[in-house]
């Protein structure tokens, strides 16, 4: 796997010098969404606004655009691509904030605690409807109507796993968790690329795609429920997902490592909701090796997603292998202050 990664590295630093001659990619995207949200008299103007003032790293669209340029793509196509994915993504992270209770987005204060929830649910509705006109915008000008049916698609996936997270039902497994976790993350870092791809019309590339994000994803998701017990999330309680009893790579991890009484009795106390032995079973994970196991599983997941990497052209690898360094550096920081 070497050779692979010094191909990460050196097109990694291509792409870093590219960036310095097309600095406005991120821009153009963030500037077109600015200009597709409602105006100061409309409904959901100030929400629309709060959330978008911070973009955040906007990956989704970079890497659609990055794709673009490789495979000369339409510029006016790829940037309505990229505003549609950015834009679901989006809509998706407002609803989530939701869903989780988390109160805090980029640095900022969530829409549903600053404008209330039923304010934050009609602006993730309001963008999803946004995402679907730019992306037929987009196949328009492509003439790829295709770009619809990837969207929808992506979409229904990544709504399926988060119903999944909700009606979970404790089973402390890893074919289910694997599952909640790749349907979640993997459609809308696919999605960019998957669209691209269409668009010139390089349709063996897409299921290699697929199959790479997805594993890309399984890692990412791992690497963020290690920060979780880590308290490297952002989040205010240590080991959130063990209270509100959320798939967790780690806490499965733990579980497979315990003795059949001692499982038994965790079992039992994980699937009855109580949290009055939280700061108990807490530290019990903390004091294991289920961060060092999650860890290990979450690199071997990197590693499968370079593999089925090599198969991918010389011009989509130059696109991919950034995001990968990004996600392989999210799994490094993750597993360092994890201990493991």
């Amino acid at each position: 796997m070497n050779e692979l990664w010094a191909l990460r590295n050196t097109a990694f630093q291509k792409t870093i010098n590219a960036e310095t001659l097309r600095p406005s990619d991120k821009d153009i995207v963030h500037n077109l969404i600015l200009s597709r949200l409602p105006t100061h008299n409309q409904p959901l103007a100030r929400a629309a606004a709060h959330h978008f003032n911070n973009p955040g790293k906007m990956l989704r669209a970079t890497m659609a655009m990055r794709g673009a340029h490789v495979l000369n793509v339409s510029h006016a196509a790829a940037t309505r691509w990229a505003a549609a994915i950015e834009v679901l993504h989006n809509a998706s992270l407002i609803h989530d904030d939701i869903c989780d209770g988390d109160k805090q987005r980029r640095g900022h204060q969530a829409i549903w605690t600053k404008f209330g929830r039923n304010v934050a649910l009609t602006l993730g509705d309001w963008l999803i409807a946004l995402s679907f006109e730019l992306a037929a915008e987009a196949a328009e000008i492509a003439n790829t109507p295709r770009l619809l049916r990837i969207l929808t698609k992506h979409m229904a996936q990544t709504t399926a796993g988060e119903a999944m997270e909700f009606e979970w039902d404790g089973n402390l497994n890893w074919d289910a968790y694997l599952t909640i976790a790749a349907d979640k993350t993997a459609p809308l870092l696919t999605a960019p690329l998957q669209g691209v791809v269409i668009m010139v019309g390089d349709y063996p590339a897409e299921q290699t795609i697929a199959s790479y994000f997805r594993s890309l994803g399984e890692a990412y998701q791992i690497a963020n429920d290690i920060s979780n017990f880590n308290g490297s999330d952002g989040a205010k309680l240590i080991a959130g997902d063990l209270a509100r009893r959320a798939p967790n790579a780690v806490t499965i991890s733990f579980f497979d490592g315990l003795q059949s009484a001692e499982q038994a009795r965790f079992n039992d106390w994980y699937k009855s909701g109580d949290t009055a032995e939280l700061t108990y079973w807490r530290g019990k994970v903390l004091n294991s090796k289920a961060i060092n196991t999650a860890s290990v599983r979450m690199f071997a997941t990197l590693e499968r997603a370079a593999s089925q990497a090599r198969d991918l052209s010389a011009e989509i690898s130059e696109v991919i292998m950034p995001v990968h360094g990004l996600i392989m550096r999210v799994c490094e920081t993750a597993s360092k202050n994890g201990g493991a």
